[in-house]
């Protein structure tokens, strides 16, 4: 008998609390994995939806420590906050999609056992993904700071109301505006919110952000992509007479004030999103926009 070489074998799990959908994948997974007695160690909050005495159980935040790969299952959104807390530890990541679209948890639940046993057995390639962070100043003090895989928004709060700001990337004064907001996008966000809000699709290879202007109270103020290694600093005007937020992969909110600052620049640390090698960006593309109907039906 050849004994097979696992690529992984300590494997978390990590599961969107609050579905009945996810427990079911859950439950595979696990299964699937103890059956190639691979070292499963679940998350503490997961565990709880999915008791099991059978497995270690830790907070997500030492699990970066003791794992060489964590699986996410639920949607996009579970895999943000996940990366979020993980990227420092450089563990890879492997979604399974419970959520809508699923650009980043791309495997589908009906193909747990045949798509996560390929990953194991080394079937796979790594996308790595750059983060954003944030530090935001009043004054001389820093009042908040987060990462984002997604996009970062400087925003009016809950209700839609026009704001003003200036704009400068590396220290060179870009514009004025009197908008809703501001978004500063990584490629993997172009294909979310940022797309919804008028912006370009970026290839995730590329080292590329994407300055997007949210309801601008101009016509020519347009969607701006510049160098990955650009840094931003956002001023919020004096006279803006209500306080805002700075809003990270819209999981984390910083609140802010008149005259308050932002400086935003890419994270050292790169996310490491793992797939099989059958993933197509392009064709993911097509998936999800539906763009193949509107070639006549072409696969």
């Amino acid at each position: 008998m050849v004994e097979t070489k696992l690529a992984f074998h300590t494997v978390g799990v990590i599961g969107r609390l609050g579905s009945e959908l996810v427990v079911d994948s859950v439950k595979r997974l696990e299964g699937h994995l103890e059956n190639l007695e691979v070292e499963v160690v679940v998350e503490k909050a997961t565990a709880a939806m999915v008791p099991r005495n059978a497995f270690k159980v830790l907070e997500r935040a030492e699990m970066g420590k003791h794992c060489d790969l964590v699986v996410v299952v639920g949607g996009d959104g579970s895999l943000l906050g996940v990366a979020r807390d993980l990227v420092d530890h450089g563990v890879p990541l492997l979604g399974i999609n419970r959520g809508g679209l699923g650009y980043l948890a791309d495997i589908r639940p009906e193909d747990i056992e045949h798509r996560v046993g390929e990953v194991l057995n080394g079937n796979y390639y790594i996308e790595q993904h750059f983060l954003l962070e944030v530090e935001v100043f009043s004054g001389d003090r820093v009042i908040g700071r987060s990462s984002a895989l997604n996009e970062i928004l400087v925003h009016s709060g809950s209700m839609s109301r026009m704001m003003e700001f200036a704009l400068y990337i590396n220290d060179e004064f870009v514009y004025d505006l009197h908008a809703d907001g501001l978004m500063i996008s990584t490629p993997t966000g172009s294909t979310a919110y940022a797309l919804s809000a008028g912006g370009p699709i970026i290839h995730p290879s590329l080292d590329a952000i994407v300055v997007l202007p949210m309801f601008p109270h101009t016509l020519t103020s347009r969607p701006l992509v510049v160098g990955g290694d650009a840094e931003f600093r956002i001023e919020l005007a004096s006279t803006n007479q209500r306080d805002a937020a700075i809003s990270c992969d819209s999981q984390v909110d910083i609140p802010v004030s008149s005259g308050d600052f932002a400086v935003v620049r890419k994270k050292q640390e790169r996310l490491k999103l793992i797939y099989p090698m059958e993933h197509s960006f392009y064709d993911s593309l097509r998936s999800k926009l539906d763009w193949a109907s509107r070639l006549g039906g072409r696969k």
